[in-house]
């Protein structure tokens, strides 16, 4: 009984002491209240590829069979390298470019970062632009991608899907991308059939009149990557809204950020919500729900299943890109970011769970429309929204209403993942060059115009060209950085002393569960997609068009570019270190730096790193595993 009444004594004191948020530095930026923290996460995680990439690959690799290895994945990687980043950022108070003081020789990986996402923030918002483009036209009656009769249709057009001939998967290249990120894979086939004249035995390709809408009308397609032409009015128009509404919503930081993620946040799920209930009295939807849902266990044998199933929830949670250390950095010091970790990382990927509800429905509904297979009618990437989607939308009652709010939940969505890049960028100029931290708002508007100019470039006739290839190869390397990560934390620094600094923050350590993941599954799997890459390459195509072999050197390089800092910044550093020999600067290098310390004023004041880690590999492995007991 007295152990009992001293153990609740103890949680209660732990309680107080997690809920204590007294001597934050009085600098630093924080999220004024706690819920403004939790939906930027949820934005930055449930990104649009939840909406276009998930559910195609359910149904691809298995169906329901393909949640088992989904989980399990998510459990053993997607929540351990979430928390393993929140948790650093939380205790560093600082961005992705400055928290690796913990091992200064590997202080590159966050200039890695940095690139990588300004690589994506030049060109994620095409996707807002093509959104805000269909949200405009929605207002339109009749809507304007419903028809043949339009001067940028072709001979081929057909506005109904005839319902005789098997259709061809859609030739629209496929992107998975969340929240921003992103891997890709082009599916080949077209949104088309050829149907044979029986007098001239001739073979015609017909294409719905949704598909041309976006290739001829919203991209205004040249016939390669080589042809820029011209910047067609509307998309510039909609990519500088775009950017006006990133500059309005970060002009005061993350305190205007926090304010505006109450709706961008929370719109999709309540308009999801709405779009599922009116889906499910489709005829066919449930045709399709059972569809996707539907298990092949016999897909469990195969290696890419479980490879492809670890990629969606790497990309889908945004590790190694740097904005959830962005993000995380702006909690309060005993914030309690492991109850968070694991609400987020379930409410994130329930979201792609849910959003397959929501779109195997409506597919469902298409299939039944047009008397086709379900099969033919799936598609995954940006053929998904701006093609299969206004096509299903514009056969129901209302058809301006629902077009409306699909493409508003599109970007909510896509809003959310552009804030965290923005604002992780801005935040590294800020952080680096301290002087300007008294000029935020300049830097935010010269940051968003400076992404504007450069990303003209995909409002481009090539653009979609471009786009593409950007997009197939600037993931490449973060399975690497993520790799990094999990070596410096679980081994060089290690889970021991981590788990003693987030005990400052949390009065609690690190499970064991967390450390087994961060010392060996961690590792093990990214290394794993990272061979994955190499091995399963295949030269990114856009339909029939392939790439020259010159373009796909540059994507290459792109692909690798955020590594070239790890490496450059490591030997910059070992320099510098002091040291009488280059194996003593080595050495010293993988050593904390009087940088890494805990931002709380309270506790910086006397920390110093522990360094009682016993010697020998035994047992440091088991200290960093289970404890130092």
């Amino acid at each position: 009984m007295a152990m009992s009444t001293s153990s609740e004594e103890e949680k209660a004191q732990l309680s107080t002491f997690v809920e204590s948020d007294d001597n934050e530095d009085e600098e630093r930026t924080v999220w004024s209240k706690k819920i403004e923290g939790l939906l930027s996460l949820v934005g930055l995680c449930v990104g649009l590829g939840n909406m276009w990439r998930f559910p195609y690959l359910c149904m691809r690799n298995g169906g329901g069979a393909f949640l088992i290895p989904f989980i399990l994945c998510l459990l053993l990687c997607g929540f351990p390298i979430f928390f393993l980043e929140v948790s650093l950022a939380q205790f560093t108070g600082k961005d992705a470019l400055h928290t690796w003081e913990a091992c200064p020789i590997f202080r590159g990986i966050g200039h890695g970062m940095v690139i990588a996402t300004i690589i994506l923030t030049f060109y994620y918002n095409a996707n807002t632009t093509w959104i805000m483009y269909y949200l405009g036209s929605s207002f339109t009656s009749p809507l304007p991608w419903r028809s043949c009769d339009n001067d940028w249709n072709t001979e081929y057009c057909i506005s109904t899907r005839p319902s005789n001939i098997l259709e061809q998967v859609s030739n629209i290249s496929n992107v998975y991308v969340s929240n921003g990120i992103s891997m890709t894979e082009n599916i080949t086939g077209r949104q088309s059939s050829n149907l044979t004249n029986p007098e001239t035995h001739m073979k015609h390709e017909y294409v719905t009149s949704e598909e041309e809408f976006w290739q001829y009308k919203v991209l205004e397609m040249s016939s390669g990557i080589d042809v820029l032409g011209h910047i067609p009015w509307h998309l510039a128009v909609c990519f500088l809204a775009g950017w006006t509404l990133v500059t309005l919503c970060l002009v005061k930081g993350v305190k205007s950020m926090g304010k505006v993620v109450y709706v961008t946040a929370t719109l999709p799920y309540i308009l999801l919500t709405v779009i599922l209930i009116r889906a499910s009295f489709l005829p066919g939807a449930m045709d399709g729900i059972l569809f996707f849902l539907t298990p092949d266990f016999e897909k469990l044998k195969e290696p890419q299943v479980w490879v492809e199933a670890a990629l969606q929830v790497f990309y889908s949670l945004c590790p190694a890109w740097g904005q959830l250390i962005i993000i995380a950095s702006y909690n309060k010091f005993h914030n309690n970011c492991y109850r968070d970790s694991i609400l987020l990382t379930i409410l994130g990927e329930g979201t792609s769970i849910y959003g397959g509800f929501v779109v195997f429905a409506v597919i469902g509904y298409m299939a039944h429309d047009a008397n086709l297979p379900i099969s033919t009618v799936v598609k995954s990437g940006p053929g998904l929204c701006f093609v299969v989607y206004p096509e299903a939308l514009a056969k129901l009652p209302l058809p301006n209403v629902w077009s409306v709010m699909f493409f508003l939940m599109l970007l909510s969505v896509a809003l959310d993942s552009q804030f965290a890049c923005a604002e992780m960028i801005i935040a590294a100029i800020t952080n680096h060059f301290r002087v300007l931290r008294k000029r935020q708002l300049l830097v935010n508007v010269c940051v968003c115009m400076t992404c504007f100019l450069f990303g003209l470039f995909f409002c481009t006739q090539a653009g979609i060209y471009v786009y593409q290839l950007l997009d197939w190869y600037v993931a490449v390397s973060l399975p690497v950085l993520g790799f990094i990560e999990c070596m410096i934390f679980g081994w060089i620094y290690g889970a021991e002393r981590f788990s003693r600094d987030v005990y400052m923050m949390l009065g609690r350590g690190i499970p064991v569960f967390v450390r087994i993941c961060w010392c060996f599954v961690n590792p093990i799997v990214l290394l794993v997609l990272f061979v994955f890459t190499f091995v399963s390459y295949k030269p990114p195509t856009y339909g029939d068009y392939e790439y020259p072999a010159y373009v796909n050197l540059v994507g290459w390089f792109i692909g690798l570019l955020p590594l070239f800092p790890v490496v450059i910044i490591g030997v910059l550093t070992v320099l510098e270190t002091p040291g009488g020999s280059i194996l003593e600067k080595f050495k010293a290098s993988f050593r904390p730096s009087p940088s890494w310390k805990p931002v709380s004023s309270k506790y910086a004041l006397d920390y110093k790193v522990d360094r009682t880690l016993p010697l020998g590999f035994w047992k440091q492995m088991k200290a960093n595993v289970f404890g130092n007991q």
